[in-house]
């Protein structure tokens, strides 16, 4: 039914972080039957598109809403999107695009009066830049999550699975997915899990608010 299902079939026999996520993805995707048919969750969504204009200072979010943009500014390794947030949560979201290394880096800021630690948010996707002024951003189901220096958590594999079985991402889209998540995961344990750290370590210096 697809590439993904020798990943799961083989996991309990893989090691170090690769082991860590086949054995994820069996956690969320099991086998069922005697001939090791696996089958994904129902209901897949496709991937989020999101698209920047620079000129006119915008966002347009995944589901089409035009957001205002108050900086977006741009580095050899990628762009910087920073805009307020009308949510229960968070009040403002600063982002970075980092297309070489197929991830998404975001902050979201907490309303006033909420004390917890600020978490970053690593999103595996496509993200490029499509015209002078214009990038897009598409989104390829797998996050990590990172609360500041304590630990790395890996979300989104069933998601992942469920839209490759239905044909919304490619065999190709979801190997490269989950390389990306694989990489950051251990590039992450190498740094004690300081984002910043790790992508320094790479000769990307990002800076926040």
């Amino acid at each position: 039914m697809s590439a993904l299902v020798p990943l799961l079939v083989a996991a309990p026999a893989v090691t170090g972080i690769a082991g860590y996520v086949a054995r994820d993805l069996r956690a969320v995707w099991p086998v069922h039957g005697t001939n090791g048919t696996a089958i994904a969750p129902p209901g897949p969504a496709r991937p989020k598109v999101e698209y920047f204009n620079l000129a006119e200072l915008t966002n347009t979010d995944a589901k089409g809403f035009v957001r205002q943009v108050e900086r977006f500014h741009v580095e050899p390794w990628g762009l910087y999107m920073a805009r307020t947030v009308d949510g229960p949560q968070f009040h403002y979201l600063e982002s970075w695009l980092l297309p070489e290394l197929s991830l998404r880096a975001t902050i979201a800021h907490r309303h006033a009066g909420d004390h917890r630690d600020k978490d970053y948010c690593l999103d595996v996707g496509e993200f490029a830049k499509i015209g002078p002024k214009r990038w897009k951003a598409v989104d390829h189901y797998l996050d990590v999550v990172v609360p500041r220096g304590r630990h790395a958590e890996l979300r989104g594999v069933g998601d992942l699975l469920a839209a490759h079985a239905a044909g919304l991402i490619d065999t190709a889209q979801a190997h490269r997915a989950l390389d990306r998540a694989t990489a950051a995961l251990d590039g992450l344990a190498a740094h004690e899990h300081s984002v910043d750290r790790w992508l320094a370590a790479q000769d990307i210096h990002l800076t926040w608010m």
